[in-house]
């Protein structure tokens, strides 16, 4: 059936450009642009993603990208992201659609030519986001039913992280949530290193320490202070845990290195207090 949208340019059978509220599209659906011409209606039935070109750079970009991954693969992503949202039960952003057909191409690419990305970050990628690192597994199996190749545990990190990415409330880059995860990761180090001690990975404080910087680093990646209503505490929590308080010190000049950010002297206070009990279930 046809609808109001015409043909612009037809790229490949599965791919055609077009408007749309006055802004130009790519869309794409199987057999979209088959034996089709400009100015032809496109047959609405088929469209199954629309992708809005902002800008001409970034708008040849994604016809490039597009028009060279097989549109198998375009499948195989939808299949992975209506399963996750009816996983999470959240709406994802749609920038998931087209990151993730592209990682999964590159990533079946790179098996194929044998060479493997270890993913550094997947013990707490698969503790600390582990409803999304399932739902990567899932989608393993999904590739593998699909395009009959088996990748790798590492790979269900890195698709769990483009779920994480795409639930966010603006936008953040893939490699920027991966920044952030090894900045958490770095901290917890510096607090293990400080004690010589390892910390007890299965207590609720370690994870309320892990949920306390997952929003700490994101605040100062986005510049934005902690911001605090009753503070008279403060001092006394300094003065009662000394040791956390220097720990805490060694984290803000560590943060200054790699962020470029000072702390203010609440952030430094709330992680003491979180020091404070993490170390308390650990010893």
């Amino acid at each position: 059936m046809s609808g109001t949208l015409k043909i612009d340019k037809v790229i490949n059978n599965n791919l055609v450009r077009s408007h749309k509220d006055g802004k130009e599209v790519l869309v794409m659906g199987k057999g979209l642009g088959f034996k089709k011409q400009r100015n032809d209606f496109i047959d609405e039935t088929l469209i199954e993603r629309v992708y809005v070109m902002e800008g001409k750079e970034n708008g040849n970009y994604l016809e490039v990208l597009l028009s060279n991954i097989p549109y198998t693969y375009v499948q195989t992503t939808n299949e992975i992201v209506k399963y996750a949202i009816n996983s999470l039960d959240k709406k994802l952003d749609d920038t998931i659609w087209l990151g993730l057909t592209d990682h999964i191409y590159h990533a079946i690419d790179r098996l194929k030519k044998g060479i493997t990305v270890r993913n550094a970050l997947l013990w707490e990628i698969s503790r600390f986001y582990n409803h999304e690192y399932l739902i990567g597994k899932e989608a393993l199996k999904i590739i593998e039913k699909r395009h009959g190749v088996k990748l790798n545990d590492s790979e269900a990190g890195f698709i769990a992280i483009h779920l994480v990415n795409a639930q966010m409330d603006d936008t953040v880059k893939i490699q920027e949530t991966m920044e952030m995860i090894r900045i958490q990761k770095k901290i917890l180090d510096i607090v293990k290193d400080y004690y010589g001690i390892e910390l007890n990975q299965s207590s609720i404080h370690y994870d309320r320490f892990w949920t306390h910087l997952k929003y700490f680093v994101r605040r100062l990646s986005k510049g934005k202070e902690m911001i605090t209503e009753d503070l008279g505490f403060l001092d006394v929590i300094k003065a009662k845990y000394p040791n956390e308080y220097k720990c805490a010190k060694h984290i803000e000049e560590f943060v200054q290195k790699e962020m470029n950010c000072k702390l203010t002297e609440d952030e430094i206070i709330y992680l003491s207090i979180h020091i404070r009990r993490v170390i308390g279930e650990s010893v």
